[in-house]
């Protein structure tokens, strides 16, 4: 399985941030460490072009950015500096209506000292889910997973994730993790998704007591409709679109302490609101959850296709124009 260099950037940068460790981190993704350790060690000397499978040809001169352009870059970076240079490039593609490349974006930051350093150094030491979905509302996933709060304990969020699109349909903070959560929590997603009357997607779980239990099976079988499948015990990446969102939340969510359940429900929402309408997915084309979950997918494509063809027209003008006065 070939990956672009954004793929490798991000899976680096997944790696170093990981609080469960290097070796399952990466047995989530289906790398092994000694591919991930040489892609790491390019990356130090020769940073993002590290990257790259094949050495980049030099750019032709007559579509240079220009430098208003590499000003809008570092502006842009300066105001979001929690996106990535793959994120920021569609963000500018799709708000400023200019194309730059991800790698153009990482080069201009990199020029001015804006690239920071991952984390920490590391120290060296079945690829994907066969049965791909094609259409939103095919199959859900769904899994729990937990935080403590100083003075309250232990609370369990649990998270309906549609597998096609990645888009967060329903979560809740729970007190347990019990059948009775489950049955609750897919119950709302369903209202949600407006699917009371329509065909029910399938659901995905791990084996986890609760999903496992007699009552959410004759749940989901008699009163909703819905199949049931379980992932392979020791096969992470069945259930790896919902353990990776729910290891990428939990990166940022428990930066923070929480001394009552709402000012970590209040953490959640704010989390859940970018990951769904703003955090560009590179697996779903750089879109974000919310774009594919809702139809939006050929419209922005289009559009996105449309600029970069007007930006390279745009150069090529602009350096036929300074070539006639240089004459």
């Amino acid at each position: 399985m070939r990956l672009s260099a954004g793929e490798k950037y991000e899976i680096i940068q997944a790696v170093t941030r990981s609080e469960i460790g290097v070796k399952p981190t990466l047995d989530s993704f289906g790398i092994a460490r000694s591919t991930f350790y040489k892609w790491y060690q390019n990356y130090l000397k020769n940073g993002y072009d590290g990257l790259e499978s094949t050495k980049r040809s030099i750019r032709r001169q007559w579509n240079s950015i220009p430098q208003e352009q590499k000003d809008l870059v570092v502006e842009i970076a300066l105001e979001h500096t929690e996106l990535s240079s793959r994120e920021l490039a569609y963000k500018i593609t799709d708000e400023q209506g200019v194309f730059i490349s991800e790698s153009s974006v990482y080069r201009i930051l990199k020029q001015r000292d804006l690239i920071p350093a991952p984390n920490h150094f590391l120290i060296s030491a079945a690829n994907e889910f066969k049965d791909k979905t094609a259409f939103v509302h095919q199959m859900w996933q769904t899994d729990f997973t937990y935080f403590k709060i100083i003075g309250w304990g232990w609370y369990y969020l649990s998270t309906v994730l549609d597998d096609f699109s990645r888009y967060i349909i329903h979560w809740e903070l729970c007190d347990s993790m019990k059948a009775e959560d489950v049955k609750r929590t897919v119950d709302t997603a369903i209202a949600k998704a407006k699917l009371k009357s329509k065909a029910k997607p399938k659901l995905l779980s791990d084996n986890g007591a609760c999903y496992v239990s007699n009552e959410l099976k004759t749940y989901l079988k008699s009163d909703m409709k819905m199949k049931q499948v379980h992932g392979r015990p020791m096969h992470p990446q069945t259930q790896g679109k919902i353990e990776r969102y729910h290891r990428t939340m939990k990166n940022v969510v428990k930066l923070n302490h929480f001394y009552h359940p709402e000012q970590l429900i209040e953490a959640l929402t704010e989390f859940v609101d970018n990951y769904n309408e703003k955090r560009y997915h590179e697996s779903l084309k750089n879109l974000t959850p919310a774009d594919v979950y809702f139809g939006r997918t050929d419209q922005i494509l289009r559009k996105r296709k449309q600029v970069k063809m007007n930006s390279i027209q745009n150069r090529r003008q602009l350096y036929n124009q300074q070539k006639l006065l240089n004459l």
